[in-house]
């Protein structure tokens, strides 16, 4: 009988170990993010997305993503121990090592690259090296604690998958891309400071300089909607410039008009856990939004 449980037990640990790894690349946010590269693809070409690329690239950015979240992870060690939302992610409870975390994380983005620049593009394994470096690096160990503007300057990095899948597929910058990318850069301020807003108490104690610590949640507020109207304009851009027919346009203008809504009632009628539920919106409404470019595109093709 003991040798049954032994192996039960260096089971359950393996299991147990993996979990903590693949909590590390931050699975749902990568997965959203990789739903918007396949849109990246899609919109590149007007037909089927050939299949190297697609397999290929899909998998090598996933990669590089979920490196730069093991990055993240391993930088922010310290304040996720000491924050409610985060201290019981893999490295502050001693899941995994600081040398395995860092091992891991070096391993994933290596693959990724070789992945992208052997079997896609030198120009698609060096532009998602860069958003690597500009998440893991210059926003997780700088801007994150140098400016309350964080979310916006570093908010690039994380606006680029959409431009990845379209070198992906071409090989080549597009001005059709980079509407993508200004959408999710525009998204991604209000996005954040919502949540920001719900966990002020948290980045104050870990001395972060989010802008509701520095500026005050009602002047947050306020950026929030203003940010929402931005963002409802960047995303009327991909119609402006035929990209999209009115599947996406009526689809946009109902999911900014939600977005500006609840927006509104942040600032002017806030009731409690509102910032939290504005924050889960935004998440429904990007991948709603990127959902209906992607229908749009193959309905009027």
């Amino acid at each position: 009988m003991p040798k049954p449980i032994a192996l039960s037990t260096t089971t359950s640990t393996a299991q147990v170990q993996w979990r903590a790894y693949y909590e590390m690349t931050k699975p749902k946010v990568v997965a959203l993010m990789l739903l918007t590269v396949l849109v990246g693809m899609c919109l590149a070409v007007p037909g089927i997305v050939p299949v190297q690329p697609l397999i290929a690239g899909m998998a090598g950015i996933g990669m590089m993503a979920g490196s730069a979240a093991a990055f993240n992870h391993l930088i922010d060690r310290r304040i996720d121990g000491l924050m409610a939302r985060t201290y019981n992610r893999p490295l502050p409870k001693g899941r995994v090592s600081i040398a395995k975390a860092a091992t891991f994380a070096s391993l994933l983005g290596t693959l990724g690259f070789a992945i992208l620049y052997t079997l896609v593009n030198p120009l698609t394994a060096w532009l998602t090296f860069a958003s690597l470096i500009g998440y893991a690096v210059i926003y997780t160990a700088y801007l994150k604690r140098a400016t309350p503007q964080n979310i916006v300057v570093g908010g690039l990095a994380g606006a680029m998958p959409p431009l990845l899948g379209w070198t992906a597929v071409t090989g080549e910058f597009h001005g059709n891309a980079l509407l993508l990318v200004i959408i999710i850069f525009a998204w991604t301020p209000p996005h954040f400071w919502a949540l920001a807003i719900h966990r002020k108490a948290e980045y104050a104690k870990v001395d972060i300089p989010m802008l509701p610590v520095t500026h005050g949640v009602e002047f947050t507020k306020t950026c929030i909607f203003l940010y929402t109207v931005l963002l409802a304009i960047a995303c009327l851009l991909p119609v402006l410039v035929g990209m999209c027919g009115p599947l996406y346009l009526i689809s946009s203008t109902l999911l900014s008009t939600g977005f500006i809504y609840k927006a509104w009632q942040l600032k002017f009628h806030e009731q409690q856990g509102m910032a939290m539920k504005l924050f889960k919106f935004s998440i429904y409404h990007l991948m709603l939004l990127f959902i209906a470019l992607l229908v749009d595109h193959y309905l009027w093709a």
